[in-house]
């Protein structure tokens, strides 16, 4: 995917370890009708979870399905998050939110969201939400019950690789109040989309 065309929109990636707010920010700012965004929505080879829809939370394939994909280069970006769970953006999903006249936002691992910012450096702000602290992400996991306590502890081991990687992104937004944290995206998002490229 190439981007010749000075119409085409921008790429708003969030990116954080799980439990620190990143899916509550990012429809917070698509209600935001001024900011013309468009949810781009990752393929994965995992199962559902709870009440999730397909073509809706996620685009569901089977780990076969998927690694076709990988094969016949359909995706920006995928990334193998769990053992055979895997997570991706195809390149027909941020077309066809271009093709809207909207821009992409993104609610996506951190190794994808660097990928995306990699290759579109200068259409993509990257940001990084970050938890107060491992123990206020330890209790916010917790408290969604959806997870088995292993489950939770995986995530929880796995956020502190994350969190080594927030220098990496545009900037970095600490969500300890989530009004703040809320105004504070909106208003980087909306500077972004504003800056003339």
């Amino acid at each position: 995917m190439t981007n010749n065309n000075k119409n085409q929109g921008k790429l708003i990636v969030f990116s954080a370890p799980s439990g620190s707010g990143k899916t509550t920010i990012v429809r917070h700012l698509l209600k935001q009708q001024d900011l013309h965004l468009e949810f781009s929505i990752s393929v994965t080879s995992r199962e559902k979870r709870g009440d999730e829809i397909d073509g809706k939370d996620y685009y569901y394939l089977s780990l076969k399905e998927f690694k076709n994909n990988i094969k016949s280069d359909a995706f920006l970006e995928w990334e193998e998050v769990y053992r055979d769970n895997f997570y991706g953006t195809l390149n027909s999903e941020v077309e066809r939110i271009w093709a809207m006249g909207k821009h992409v936002i993104f609610d996506i691992d951190v190794s994808g969201g660097l990928r995306i910012k990699r290759k579109f450096p200068e259409q993509t702000l990257a940001i990084f939400v970050k938890p107060p602290s491992i123990d206020e992400l330890k209790i916010r996991l917790k408290k969604r019950k959806t997870e088995s306590e292993d489950k939770i502890n995986m995530r929880v081991a796995k956020a502190s690789a994350e969190l080594a990687t927030a220098p990496l992104f545009d900037c970095v937004i600490v969500n300890s109040d989530l009004d703040d944290a809320l105004n504070e995206a909106y208003h980087k998002v909306d500077d972004f989309l504003n800056e003339q490229s």
